[in-house]
């Protein structure tokens, strides 16, 4: 029996159609996030890994919805899978694998009940982004979509209670941290798709337009804002090791790993610098496998 199929044993996944609702939620996230699944695969006990595999699903398919295509096209898609998922938390059951995965998982573990509330009523802030004028814009957002997203996923990680708040305060540095950096990181992407995630105003603080990001090459300023912004992602992630502290011991070599490799994708986009304009940049493989080895220690 492969660990795959013991940890859905663990998890009280027994129905020979609820494990299939589950494999196919292992096979997408194992296609669209190599690295974190083994990281999930290797470190998670078993019976969270298959609730983690299916958040993170929960979590890719809503962005996918929310990000491709024209805006009344998303409007459209997003509506209706969240009155389908609605549906089935209401019913308990659903026609699409993901939904029935989702509901189990919500079912097995009722507080995540509340954070998928949260992100079903806030998730339109994506629909939103066209880019940002200030840095309250930006931190708007993270509070808006990508802290409801992260939690998805982080509730499973964390501690039963969280008196105080310190854990998601915790997860909401990790976020932003994160957050900031992916902007950066994919640029490219953006750019090419019209929006930007950098503040217009911090553009601006270092003389730089999105009409030179797109025309190329680099302004003079470009090095520095890049660095300011890379440097910022780099503290809130430093600053997000806290979270080591706060989570079940189950947790704490995933969580350690996870924070170790996006500041490794720091470091190799602080080192691309302009390049980032043609390309993204991912985390070196030998540095990812030896923090993966080690747990994130």
């Amino acid at each position: 029996m492969s660990k795959w199929s013991r940890s859905l044993t663990a998890a009280g996944v027994t129905d020979p159609g609820a494990r299939r609702d589950y494999d196919a939620q292992r096979r997408l996230v194992a296609r669209f996030r190599p690295a974190s699944y083994l990281a999930v695969r290797l470190l998670l006990p078993p019976p969270v890994l298959p609730h983690v595999v299916a958040m993170t699903a929960v979590m890719h398919h809503g962005d996918n919805l929310l990000d491709t295509g024209p805006r009344t096209r998303r409007e459209a898609a997003w509506a209706d899978w969240e009155r389908r998922v609605r549906d089935g938390l209401a019913t308990g059951t659903s026609d699409d694998p993901l939904i029935r995965a989702l509901v189990r998982t919500v079912a097995t573990r009722p507080r995540l009940g509340r954070r998928v509330e949260e992100y079903l009523s806030t998730a339109t802030a994506e629909l939103e982004f066209a880019g940002f004028a200030t840095e309250d814009d930006y931190q708007s957002y993270v509070d808006a979509y990508s802290l409801p997203a992260f939690m998805l996923v982080a509730e499973l990680l964390g501690p039963e209670g969280d008196a105080g708040g310190r854990y998601r305060a915790a997860c909401r540095t990790f976020i932003d941290g994160s957050q900031r950096l992916d902007f950066v990181n994919d640029l490219a992407e953006d750019l090419r798709e019209g929006r930007v995630g950098i503040p217009v105003s911090t553009l601006e603080k270092f003389s730089v337009t999105v009409a030179d990001l797109v025309a190329g090459p680099p302004s003079a300023g470009l090095r520095e804002l890049l660095d300011e912004q890379i440097g910022l992602a780099r503290a809130a992630l430093l600053e997000s090791r806290r979270l080591t502290e706060l989570v079940p011991v189950g947790s704490r070599r995933l969580v350690r790993t996870l924070i170790e490799i996006e500041l490794l994708t720091a470091d190799a986009a602080r080192e691309r610098g302009p390049g980032l304009l043609r390309a993204a940049v991912g985390p070196p493989k030998a540095g990812a496998a030896r923090v993966l080895l080690r747990g994130g220690a």
